[in-house]
């Protein structure tokens, strides 16, 4: 029986014929197999595994960082400006007290002098301490606080202070008729109201 010599298939040598699908070459033992899937993703591109954090991770950060640095400075430069104005207010302080002492210095000088004088004339010593008394009235006033001691003017309670109530037909009511003490200073200069006695109000 002849034999016809074997075709060699078309299909496979021949790219014009269509191979049906499904229908592929078996693997060669030369040729290396799929493995499990590497860092890479599917598009090509690098895995979250492949490479270092995000730069935008680093920029954030960076701005954190620089944000805490110039926090902790500012801190710093408020606690400095703080106590540093302390000290100047202290310095105020010190210093106004110390012109107001001076201020007093005169009065003593002249009361130690109305001492010195007082078994000579004993009508001097009242006109020396009087003397004295109008002295310490005007260095208070020359520091802000003026001297009230007005009487039968109407009563103010932002200056006096009742300290009593007396009945007299010849003043109208609410009326001072006494000072007890005198006040010194007015609204928020006010070292003290005066003690005064006024007319009783009907």
């Amino acid at each position: 029986m002849p034999t016809h010599p074997q075709e060699p298939d078309r299909a496979a040598s021949d790219p014009a014929v269509p191979v049906p699908e499904g229908a592929g070459h078996p693997p060669r033992g030369d040729l290396p197999q799929p493995g499990p899937p590497g860092p890479e993703a599917a598009n090509g591109e690098p895995g979250p595994d492949a490479a270092g954090p995000a730069p935008a991770e680093d920029e954030y950060t960076t701005a954190i960082k620089e944000l805490e640095d110039r926090w902790r400075r500012a801190l710093a430069d408020l606690d400095n400006l703080r106590k540093r104005h302390a000290r100047e207010l202290e310095r105020e302080r010190a210093a106004e007290r110390s012109r107001t002492a001076a201020a007093f210095l005169p009065v003593l000088d002249n009361l130690e002098l109305a001492l010195t004088h007082a078994g000579a004339d004993p009508g001097a010593i009242m006109e020396g301490v009087r003397a004295v008394r109008d002295q310490a009235v005007n260095v208070l006033e020359l520091l802000g606080y003026p001297r009230h001691a007005e009487s039968g003017v109407a009563f103010d309670p932002a200056r006096h202070e009742v300290v009593g109530v007396v009945q007299d037909p010849d003043a109208p009511p609410g009326t001072v008729v006494e000072v007890l003490r005198p006040g010194y200073g007015d609204g928020e200069r006010q070292l003290r109201p005066a003690a005064v006695t006024v007319t009783k109000r009907e």
